[in-house]
């Protein structure tokens, strides 16, 4: 058997339903030197059966069980066993196009720092994701890559892995800020749809997204942990989070009304940013 050259890394966690699907996509890949590194992060259903079947069909999956520990934690679980010099995570619910494997390889010798191509939604909406143009200023607003992109192992290390605290979401969107900050190196989108993303009526996604304040915190929380990036982009934007002294308080737990004050200016901000691009 091959050495893999690219691992991909599909977290699972009681979407057992889904997984065949995933799963019959990265067995149909066009470009041969995978392996497939299933994390099962604590599920209760038939997460462990039905990835034992796979492990039948074809030595390149692999399968690892963890305590529940959220998704990052189970990305990173992946990774750390994981052989290949590139990474694909892979949500088990959503699935890849044949040839996104091939296409991304045929870029690697460019040494870029990510590969994403384009998307669409399928499931209970289906559609192309419409994708805002990449460059680095935007990516600090907003998210403009989507977790099932290529990385290298070692930027995976150099960033230190997905961020373990953030189990509310958006921790691809930290971890793309991290891989883009601490290298030069370009990111290259294929222009073809290679990834499809499930829409369900519930995910954590979208419960996020629903959820005003919890996604106001989680996005503060980025702010805050990349600050030098913010200031050294958006000057002003940072002033205004530095109006208050304390700015965990302020933000993280609303407890009076300039946290919410600031929470509608960093909102405000990045929706004139957005509609100025």
């Amino acid at each position: 058997m091959e050495r893999p050259i690219i691992s991909v890394i599909v977290p699972c966690f009681n979407q057992a339903e889904y997984m065949d699907e995933c799963l019959q996509s990265v067995l149909a890949q066009t470009f041969t030197a995978w392996e497939c590194i299933i994390v099962n992060d604590g599920s209760t259903d038939k997460t462990e059966k039905n990835a034992a079947l796979w492990l039948k069909k074809d030595p390149r999956f692999k399968y690892i069980f963890q305590e529940n520990s959220g998704l990052s934690a189970a990305r990173n679980s992946g990774i750390e066993i994981a052989v290949g010099e590139w990474i694909l995570p892979l949500d088990c619910d959503d699935k890849i196009s044949p040839d996104y494997l091939e296409l991304a390889e045929k870029y690697m010798a460019q040494n870029p720092g990510i590969i994403y191509c384009d998307a669409e939604y399928f499931g209970a909406r289906t559609g192309k994701i419409q994708l805002k143009s990449y460059d680095f200023k935007s990516l600090l607003i907003k998210n403009l890559i989507f977790c099932t992109a290529f990385f290298k192992t070692a930027d995976w290390r150099k960033v230190g892995g997905f961020d373990e605290n953030m189990r509310d979401g958006l921790e691809d969107w930290d971890f793309w800020i991290s891989v883009v900050a601490n290298n030069s190196e370009p990111v290259i989108k294929i222009p073809k749809t290679c990834f499809y993303y499930r829409i369900k009526e519930k995910s954590m996604l979208s419960a996020l997204l629903l959820d005003e304040k919890k996604l106001a915190k989680v996005q503060a929380y980025v702010f805050q942990k990349h600050t030098t990036l913010y200031t050294e982009h958006f000057p002003d934007f940072i002033t205004l989070l530095n109006e208050n002294r304390d700015l965990k308080a302020e933000i993280f737990t609303y407890r009076n009304r300039m946290g919410h004050r600031l929470i509608s200016k960093i909102r405000s901000f990045s929706k004139k940013w957005s509609n100025s691009r």
